[in-house]
C-alpha cells in the first residue's frame, strides 16, 4: 500500500482518520450536517491543493483542525449563509440527556464551544489547543472555565436544592 501524498491510498487514510473529527469541529460552528460536511470536504481539497510538508501526523492534524475553524468562521460571515433559512438539526436519535447537553453546548458563544469540542470531544489538552489556536494556555483554561460555568447554569440552573 503505498501512503504517500496524493495516492489514492493516501487520500482515503486521511478521510478515514480525520473525516468525523472535522465535521464535527465544523457543526459546533454552523450547527447544522449539511453545511459542516461541505466545510469538511473544502478542508480536505484544501489539505490536497496544500502538498505534503508537515513535519508529522500532529502538525498535520493541528493544521486540518485550524483550518477547519477559519473556514467554518468564513462560512458564518459569509453572505449566503445571512441569506439562507436555517433548517433546525434533527438530533431525536439522542438520548435526552446527551441532546440537552449538545444543545446546550451549541448555544455557547463560539470560542467557549471551540475549546470545550477539542477539550472534551477530541482529548486535547490546554496546551495543545492553545497551540492550535495561537491562544495562551491561561487564555484557554479561562474559556475552558468560563464554558464549564455557562454549561453548569444552564444545565442545572432550573434546579433548586433543598
Amino acid at each position: 500500500m503505498d501512503n504517500s501524498f496524493g495516492t489514492d491510498e493516501f487520500i482515503q487514510h486521511v478521510l478515514d482518520k480525520y473525516s468525523k473529527m472535522l465535521i464535527k469541529l465544523a457543526f459546533t460552528y454552523v450547527k447544522n450536517t449539511a453545511d459542516a460536511e461541505d466545510i469538511a470536504q473544502d478542508v480536505f481539497l484544501s489539505l490536497l491543493k496544500k502538498g505534503s510538508g508537515f513535519d508529522n501526523e500532529e502538525h498535520e492534524k493541528a493544521w486540518l483542525i485550524r483550518v477547519t475553524i477559519n473556514k467554518s468562521k468564513n462560512y458564518l460571515k459569509s453572505s449566503w449563509n445571512r441569506l439562507k433559512v436555517p433548517l433546525e438539526e434533527d438530533i431525536s436519535y439522542m438520548q435526552e440527556e446527551e441532546s440537552d447537553v449538545l444543545v446546550t453546548v451549541l448555544n455557547l458563544p463560539p470560542k467557549y464551544r471551540t475549546v470545550i469540542h477539542l477539550y472534551y470531544y477530541e482529548d486535547y489538552s490546554i496546551n495543545e489547543i492553545a497551540e492550535i489556536l495561537r491562544k495562551k494556555p491561561a487564555t484557554i483554561g479561562t474559556w475552558l472555565a468560563r464554558g464549564r460555568n455557562l454549561l453548569k447554569s444552564e444545565l442545572i440552573g432550573g434546579f433548586e436544592y433543598e
